[in-house]
């Protein structure tokens, strides 16, 4: 007989929250990032400290919804949550530091703009970044973690907003649409324009434009 198969998505649940707060004594917060992997535009973090007796339902990894629910979501999570904060790293430390420990600096940042300081952290991905709290790392977090799925909205809609802010800084090369992402509207405004300031210049399809091939 065949095997039946579940189309079923499993959603994130408290479940590592929980187990994690069997061993240590105080509140964990959900930490995600995104905007590693643009041509333009900083990185952005957040952490999260959700309320178990008060979520806002429909929580999921923030590359699994519609921007319009992202949006609605987000200031659910911000009135509901214990604590929430959101970071940022510019361009230029993105240059400075490399995008990796750029992206350690802007969870520092949103670590430290929570208001209630945790005692753990759980982290998407598995890169054990220096942050003000115990870490644990889960690889695909944002959507195992209710807490990292919720720190991956507010992360996500502060970026976009921030690249609809440059795009009207800087007109021309659709940070609005593709909010700095490689995308061919993009690449084109680059060969039409060149890099503006909010581009990462060090990212290698940059460097080759400026050096004229």
């Amino acid at each position: 007989m065949a095997k039946a198969h579940s189309n079923s998505k499993a959603f994130p649940t408290l479940a590592l929250e929980t187990v994690l707060l069997q061993r240590v004594e105080g509140h964990v917060c959900g930490v995600d990032e995104a905007g590693r992997g643009p041509w333009a535009g900083p990185v952005s973090a957040s952490a999260v400290i959700l309320n178990p007796d008060d979520l806002p339902p429909g929580i999921d990894d923030s590359k699994a919804l519609t921007e319009k629910r992202r949006a609605a979501l987000e200031p659910e999570i911000k009135a509901r949550a214990i604590a929430w904060g959101v970071g940022f790293a510019s361009v230029e430390e993105i240059e400075e530091l490399n995008i990796l420990h750029a992206t350690g600096l802007a969870m520092c940042r949103a670590i430290e703009a929570l208001q209630v300081q945790p005692v753990a952290a759980l982290v998407d991905g598995n890169y054990r970044f220096k942050l003000p709290c115990e870490i644990q790392t889960v690889v695909g977090g944002d959507g195992l973690s209710l807490s990292i799925a919720a720190a991956s909205i507010l992360a996500k809609t502060a970026r976009d907003r921030l690249m609809v802010e440059l795009d009207a800084q800087y007109p021309g090369y659709g940070f609005a649409s593709h909010k700095g992402y490689n995308a061919p509207i993009h690449q084109h405004a680059l060969k039409e324009m060149g890099p503006c300031p909010a581009h990462r210049r060090s990212w290698s399809p940059i460097r080759a434009l400026l050096a004229g091939v």
